[in-house]
């Protein structure tokens, strides 16, 4: 093997690695995101108690999804219930 063959394969090897390392940081970035959901909705009061074991399930079972929606439609009502306590 030449030189030029070694340094595409060093070059590829890092690039690897590179995207590897990126995958596991982002994965860590959504289980996280995910935890702090459930986390979120297990100490919350809803108005009634129904709706929190229905959003823990749409959570835990849609996992990022559910996640994501929870944080969108609960997380950003809250945001708003803010902004109209302050005027």
């Amino acid at each position: 093997m030449n030189s030029d063959a070694i340094a595409s394969i060093q070059s590829m090897l890092g690039f690897f690695i590179f995207m590897m390392l990126l995958a596991v940081v982002i994965g860590a970035l959504i289980f996280a995101f995910w935890i702090w959901m459930i986390i979120d909705c297990a100490k919350r009061n809803f108005k009634k108690d129904t709706d929190k074991v229905v959003w823990m399930l749409v959570i835990v079972f849609l996992n990022i999804l559910g996640a994501a929606i929870y944080y969108f439609v609960v997380k950003a009502g809250d945001k708003k219930e803010m902004k109209e306590k302050k005027k």
